[in-house]
């Protein structure tokens, strides 16, 4: 193998007539498919292959976001898997939530959240911003999941001003909005901590955002689940 690198790195530093060897074209062919091989070989050895340069986040950050958004997901669903209509439109009281409200507010807040981090992204990069923040990517989590912390939805996000008509209509566009999320990020190099955002709980940067998304769809599957620990929710 050295003697063969030793040959490769000849070649590189002569120029092909130096050789004297004859130069037909099917010999020409072979020498540059050779070379073309061995050098693809060096840049694989050394990293510079196919190196995307990634400027956003770590591999752990990206991992996270991405189990974050998955588990988030899974639950949600779970939570209305084999209801009846009386068990999805059951209220505690009159100004409550149903479970089918919140999937219909989860599934419209989800669009409405990516459209916030989608017009951060395209805007240019601020990271002047940055000082801004005044939250961790921990503790924005933890805030948006505390249930303690009593918020209320604007107009827009209200269930009623969803447009949906049926639960299964909402969980299909959850589905479907929270998959291409989920694929931006396996697939996304943009700089997402450098594009900050004013939002209704301070500045965040965008990679904050999406967490923010995955978070709030968690809310309120809690909400759902406490729907359904109420003494008067129906057996059936």
């Amino acid at each position: 193998m050295l003697s063969e690198w030793k040959y490769f790195v000849t070649f590189l530093s002569h120029p092909l007539d130096s050789f004297h060897i004859p130069l037909t074209d099917k010999t020409v062919v072979m020498i540059k498919r050779k070379m073309g091989r061995y050098l693809l070989t060096l840049l694989v050895v050394t990293g510079l292959a196919g190196t995307i340069e990634d400027n956003t986040i770590s591999k752990s950050e990206r991992k996270y976001a991405i189990t974050l958004m998955k588990e988030t997901y899974k639950e949600a669903v779970k939570a209305t898997k084999d209801l009846s209509e009386a068990q999805l439109n059951f209220k505690a009281a009159s100004d409550k939530w149903s479970v089918k409200d919140c999937i219909y507010h989860i599934a419209a807040v989800e669009k409405m959240l990516w459209g916030m981090f989608e017009g951060a992204m395209k805007a240019p990069a601020n990271p002047e911003k940055r000082s801004e923040i005044k939250l961790s990517d921990e503790q924005l989590v933890n805030m948006v999941e505390d249930r303690s912390r009593k918020v209320q939805a604007p107009e827009p996000a209200q269930p009623k001003n969803t447009g949906y008509s049926s639960i299964d209509e909402a969980l299909a566009d959850f589905k479907k909005t929270r998959g291409e999320h989920i694929k931006y990020m396996k697939t996304s190099t943009e700089d997402m901590r450098n594009h900050v955002v004013q939002t209704p709980v301070g500045w965040l940067d965008c990679y904050q955002v999406y967490l923010f998304i995955a978070a709030h769809s968690n809310r309120h599957t809690q909400q759902m689940n406490e729907v359904k620990k109420d003494p008067s929710f129906p057996s059936k």
